[in-house]
């Protein structure tokens, strides 16, 4: 099968492109911008890389063209909720225009497509009604959930129109990050193994937490079972909520940490959900999906990943994914 992957120099799609590569037995592509300097992911894997911006129309067709892809994976986006607030516009651009154009080009150029599988995120329901399903109401608030809210309604008028094999999929609060400190479970993680003092935001807000293999073997079920999860929309979460300050809490005894946590440091955002998490059972149901990693065990993973790095580069390893 010939794979394209967008957003494979991100969190999680690092973390599929490898996957994919253990699998075997795919020809695989990653499509990425170019920025000065970086490493570029999958050389290593004989994964073959195609430079181009997800905003640039004629460049996006252009590749698709040059690539001829069965099936795309479409990660790539910006994620900071927080960043979208001050960057509306380039966030709305790469996420919804930068959708459209790879969605239509792959339409328009490749005669034998057969699945689209296109990341979304929880952040579209805002606030409302709980446990979210794939059919609550959506309500974004934020530039972020508005450019992945219009975006899932773009690939899905496709589907309508067209047939566009397309499965959206919303994956919920995912951690278990190697690079990457400014998300709440890394970001507090780092604090607590580097110092006495831990600046945090609100601590009321309550979340629920995706372990990242989790994550990526929602992306690998929908693809493995397309019969069933094309023209469908899946939520991917552990249907369990916690509040921000019990993840404080959790983190504190991984870590041992003994020092003090200053609460609402970090400037609120202008909107934000309070309570955030889902219901998986059609997952489960149609799919055979549910998440395997309890949080005790993925917040563990993760603390020891982080230990290790901090500790020096001489004992960096990747954290066990078994």
């Amino acid at each position: 099968m010939r794979i394209l992957v967008t957003g494979v120099t991100g969190f999680v799609g690092s973390h599929l492109l490898k996957r994919l590569t253990e699998i075997g037995g795919h020809d695989l592509y990653s499509l990425q911008r170019y920025v000065t300097g970086r490493y570029v992911l999958g050389a290593d894997h004989g994964v073959k890389v195609v430079v181009c911006d997800l905003r640039d129309q004629f460049a996006v067709k252009c590749a698709v063209r040059e690539v001829q892809p069965e099936v795309v994976f479409h990660l790539a986006s910006i994620s900071p909720v927080a960043y979208s607030y001050d960057h509306p516009n380039e966030v709305l651009d790469a996420n919804l225009t930068g959708t459209v154009n790879i969605a239509e080009s792959w339409l328009r150029v490749v005669p034998h497509f057969k699945h689209f599988l296109f990341a979304s995120t929880s952040e579209t329901f805002g606030n409302g009604p709980l446990p979210k399903r794939e059919d609550t109401s959506q309500a974004p608030n934020s530039p972020y959930s508005v450019s992945k809210h219009a975006a899932e309604k773009y690939v899905l008028y496709m589907w309508d129109a067209y047939k566009f094999p397309v499965t959206v999929l919303r994956p919920f609060n995912t951690y278990g990050r190697t690079d990457n400190t400014h998300f709440l479970v890394e970001r507090m993680l780092v604090q607590m193994l580097q110092g006495d003092v831990v600046k945090l935001g609100d601590p009321t807000p309550e979340r629920d937490l995706l372990y990242i293999d989790d994550h990526v073997d929602a992306y690998l079920a929908c693809f493995a079972q397309p019969e069933v999860s094309i023209g469908q929309v899946f939520n991917f979460c552990t249907g369990e909520r916690l509040e921000v300050r019990a993840l404080a809490d959790k983190l504190r005894t991984i870590t041992g940490f003994r020092g003090r946590v200053q609460w609402d440091t970090i400037p609120r955002r202008p909107l934000d959900i309070h309570v955030l998490y889902g219901d998986a059972t059609k997952a489960k149901s149609v799919l055979g999906w549910t998440a395997k990693v309890s949080l005790d065990d993925g917040l563990r993973r993760t603390a020891d990943f982080w230990r290790k790095k901090l500790a020096g580069p001489e004992r960096v390893t990747r954290a066990s994914t078994t």
